[in-house]
């Protein structure tokens, strides 16, 4: 059995290709260094532009290892690569981090009738509160049947009704349209819950 090192796929041919390379993985003989943080100074505390610009990538590699940061190849395909002195480690951990507060807005779906009871009404209405209280943005759907199209105002006094009693948990996005046999309007998080998410999220799930 040969234990010869199997040749890389394709797409981890692409995966490495990708990665960014930090100071020994740099493989570009020359490169210009960028100062972006002012992290070379001279020996009064101002940055000097003699210690950027072109120059062996040993002679960079040994100017961040003097400072006891990475040096970072930030555009290998210009010719000859920037690269730049910082804390590798510590920027992909604030980018991870970055990534885990990020709260992501799904987009929730309600379904009504113009005939919709009082009881079905308010557990549509408490599941549409709780959706926005959580940070999600609402779909309300209202759908028409048969000879119920004829009658599209009482759709719009549900659509209505529902706007006033949301109060501040939300804001109409969307205004109520009709869109073939029904009514749709979206609502969005109010200010406050605003405030603590980012991000959204096609994600439907109906209520």
């Amino acid at each position: 059995m040969s234990n010869l090192p199997k040749e890389a796929t394709g797409q981890e041919r692409e995966k490495r290709s990708n990665r960014t390379r930090i100071n020994r993985e740099i493989t570009a003989r020359e490169v210009r260094l960028v100062d972006p943080d002012g992290l070379l100074l001279d020996v009064d505390g101002v940055a000097d532009p003699r210690l950027i610009g072109l120059m062996s990538r040993d002679t960079a590699l040994g100017r961040a290892q003097a400072l006891n940061l990475d040096l970072v190849e930030i555009s290998p395909n210009a010719n000859p690569p920037v690269v730049r002195i910082m804390n590798y480690g510590k920027f992909l951990f604030e980018e991870k981090k970055g990534r885990r507060k990020q709260k992501i807005i799904k987009v929730k779906e309600i379904k009504l009738r113009p005939v919709t009871d009082e009881g079905d009404y308010q557990v549509k209405l408490r599941n549409l509160l709780g959706f926005l209280k959580e940070g999600n943005k609402v779909k309300v759907t209202l759908r028409f049947r048969g000879r119920e199209v004829a009658h599209q105002d009482l759709g719009v006094n549900i659509l209505e009704r529902i706007q006033r009693e949301i109060g501040s948990e939300g804001v109409v996005e969307s205004m109520p349209k009709l869109e073939g046999r029904q009514l749709v309007m979206v609502i969005a998080p109010g200010k406050r819950v605003n405030q603590q998410n980012s991000g959204v999220s096609d994600g439907k799930a109906e209520a």
